[in-house]
């Protein structure tokens, strides 16, 4: 692998890409460009197309919309595609602590679903490897339901990745990394123009590190070529591909309840224990995925947009975790010590202690059982969006963009699947004593999922400006899914949504909203009674007001009500803390603040607050780990040292509000704390070269990012620093 990963690097650094050929006047106003760089914050009349699928100015879009630009969330020292959103107003990123197995953000207390240039690129679990940052101009967050554009999706909001393309002025940087856990990368993007109407560019990163996490690696190579054809001024044709291969493990272990947040009288389990077999344990995957993207523009009044990808992707995941789920407040099991396991009765059943239902506890609360599980899983992915865009005027002051199109997706993830249990001194860990199966699964092994999924959905929306002060976008949506599990179990659903919103300039700089919006997602598999999972839906209402005195200046303030009806959630009455059922309905509503300056003195401000209150009906309970305030204060200013030279600084503060958890075995909740944690960034530019310096969670504060009541602990990050030396061309 080491060497299949160096022959990458110098196959990178070879490619013949024509910008390194550029002409000394182009180089150098590629360096004077660069001389000016900084780290711009969202701008009022920045354009996202993932909110309307049409390029629409944010002031106009009656939602709030975040784009976070990739040399923000890089300077925030974003290393996974959760990180991008840790500045970003009623965004909770990684909920469950540094996850390398798959990314997650909780917005307005609902898991967001990812998509990436516009089609969603992420179903089932552990099925995939995460996306790189690196390989992305931007990540865009869309809050409330986009079900009328995108389908089944999440009812808090969607993030959207928007992927590197190719560019017609030649450009690029390289880049080494080296820092925290002996993490060392070499990083690579180039573009520039191949022929007068061909460009061409390569992304690429090759990591070797370690995690917080003892024994789990992170090592990754990334290709990302890509081609653009441009047979006219009018007409875009681009081509993106990707083979990504991930070498790690878990960094979650699933610690439990007691020895973490709860006492134990062995003391506190170190953030970093690794819980399972070393060289057995790990969460390898293997990446292909091809995108088409087509663009063709009828001078001003209409736009042809078509989109494809497929994607193949293969994972095997080993991992052992602590079983903190029979009796979650007493967890550690007595032993027989001539077996090493619990001890049987005459017919060689486990004796079950009646107070508890689960087998005797350790006096000593040293002694757990093991859970081996392992699954290989292989994902197939097929998705397109095609739409036609119209603009065309209804009287003078009345413009109209109306957009018109299908799209389709098919997804197939089969898993094949094995389970172990064993015994160890969680205090003292032998290591050896755990079995390694071989190298491959728990046996006995066997299929565990072979769902289909497909999708088709026509949808048409009008957005119209009147006097160009108002504006009101109007959408409505019908969507057909069939989902087919083992032994051709077969489920279809349809359904129709609608969106309407309305935003108006009353005076200058001002821009009051209102919408609705809602949302459909279809679930594969089946609740704890055998009976399949029907689709989530809902519907949000909201209203708020965008604050833009001048183009470098947003503010919005917005308050929202979502209600969503049959969502899963754990079903207690079994034993199995993983068996789900569908509840009748959930709310969640709350206040964000989000504001955004670009000031004099080349000072950049993003400040962030929210509040949420997101509960399942009769309840009168906040959902599980879903804090209800956080805030956030990011800031960055540049200073000229010399005429060459200039200096960037960068720092923020995050806070997480605590959450609570509930079920049976603590009926009033375990909570988690709060926690506010320093990020800082320094960077010094020097004629082309660049060098850098991030840090996230600055004072190392140790905490918990969820305990959940069921019996297990996540830890918080640690703290990462990381240098980097860049040449840009």
């Amino acid at each position: 692998m080491r060497l299949f990963r160096l022959s990458v690097l110098c196959a990178t650094a070879l490619v013949p890409v024509p910008a390194l050929a550029a002409d000394d006047a182009a180089a150098e106003a590629a360096y004077a460009a660069d001389e000016q760089r900084q780290i711009v914050v969202t701008g009022a009349r920045q354009e996202s197309s993932t909110a309307t699928k049409t390029d629409t100015p944010i002031i106009e879009t009656p939602q709030p919309i975040t784009i976070i630009d990739d040399e923000l969330y890089l300077a925030q020292g974003a290393i996974s595609v959760s990180d991008t959103l840790n500045y970003v107003s009623g965004v909770t990123a990684n909920p469950y602590g540094p996850d390398s197995r798959t990314d997650g953000a909780f917005v307005r207390g609902i898991n967001a679903l990812q998509f990436r240039d516009g089609m969603r690129d992420v179903f089932s679990y552990y099925a995939t490897i995460r996306a790189d940052p690196y390989n992305f101009d931007q990540v865009e967050l869309v809050r409330g339901p986009a079900s009328v554009l995108f389908g089944q999706g999440a009812l808090g909001g969607i993030m959207n990745l928007v992927s590197k393309r190719p560019e017609f002025t030649a450009g690029g940087e390289v880049s080494v990394r080296y820092g925290s856990y002996d993490r060392k990368e070499a990083l690579a993007d180039l573009t520039g123009p191949l022929t007068d109407n061909l460009a061409a560019r390569i992304v690429a990163r090759v990591r070797d590190s370690g995690t917080q996490t003892d024994f789990v690696p992170d090592d990754r190579v990334l290709v990302s070529p890509s081609l653009t054809f441009q047979p006219s001024p009018d007409t875009d044709f681009t081509l993106i591909g990707l083979y990504q291969e991930d070498d790690g493990g878990s960094t979650v272990q699933f610690l439990p309840l007691v020895g973490t947040i709860l006492p134990n009288p062995n003391g506190q389990l170190p953030n970093d224990l690794f819980i399972g077999k070393p060289g057995w344990d790990r969460y390898d995957g293997r990446l292909l995925q091809g995108t088409a993207l087509f663009e063709h523009r009828f001078g001003d009044t209409a736009r042809l947009n078509l989109k494809a990808r497929y994607i193949d992707s293969d994972v095997i995941y080993l991992t052992h975790y602590p079983d903190s789920y029979c009796n979650p407040a007493n967890p550690f099991v007595l032993l027989d010590p001539t077996t090493g396991r619990p001890p049987v009765d005459a017919d060689g059943d486990t004796i079950i202690d009646p107070a508890t239902g689960c087998p005797f506890a350790d006096p000593d609360q040293r002694t757990i059982g093991l859970y081996a599980d392992g699954t290989r899983a292989r994902m197939e992915i097929f998705s397109t969006d095609n739409n036609v865009q119209f603009n065309f005027n209804t009287g003078a002051n009345v413009e109209h963009v109306v957009l018109a199109g299908v799209d389709f997706s098919f997804n197939r993830v089969r898993k094949v699947g094995g389970f172990g249990m064993e015994y160890i001194d969680i205090y003292d860990i032998d290591y050896e004593a755990l079995s390694d199966f071989g190298g491959d699964l728990p046996q006995p092994s066997g299929p565990s999922e072979d769902v289909k999924q497909d999708q088709i959905g026509v949808y048409l929306q009008d957005q119209i400006r009147f006097f160009d002060r108002v504006s009101l976008v109007l959408g409505a949506r019908r969507d057909w899914t069939s989902s087919r599990s083992f032994n051709n179990a077969r489920q279809e659903d349809a359904a129709t949504t609608f969106r309407a919103g309305l935003i108006a300039e009353i005076v200058p700089g001002l821009s009051p909203f209102v919408s609705y919006t809602e949302s459909f997602e279809p679930i594969a598999g089946t609740a704890s009674n055998g009976n399949p999972f029907v689709p989530k839906q809902g519907h949000q209402y909201e209203a708020g007001i965008k604050f833009h005195p001048t183009d470098a200046i947003l503010v919005t303030v917005t308050g929202y009500h979502i209600k969503e009806t049959n969502r899963p959630v754990s079903d207690d009455s079994t034993p199995d803390p993983f068996d789900q059922i569908q509840i009748g309905s959930m709310t969640s509503k709350g206040i964000e603040f989000e504001g955004n300056a670009t000031l004099p003195g080349n000072l950049n401000l993003i400040a962030n607050a929210s509040y949420n209150e997101a509960e399942i009906a009769g309840t009168d309970q906040q959902l599980d780990n879903v804090p209800k305030f956080n805030a956030s204060l990011w800031a960055t200013k540049q200073f000229a040292l010399s005429d060459q030279a200039s200096l960037l600084l960068g720092g923020g503060m995050r806070h997480v509000g605590k959450n609570r958890s509930h079920g049976p075995a603590f009926p009033e909740g375990i909570v988690t704390p709060a926690f506010t944690l320093a990020d800082a960034f320094a960077e010094v530019s020097w004629n082309r070269w660049s060098f850098a310096i991030n840090a996230t969670n600055l004072f190392d504060k140790r905490y918990y990012s969820a305990c959940l009541a069921r019996g297990d602990c996540f830890m918080g990050s640690e703290r990462n620093v990381f240098g980097t030396v860049s040449y840009r061309f």
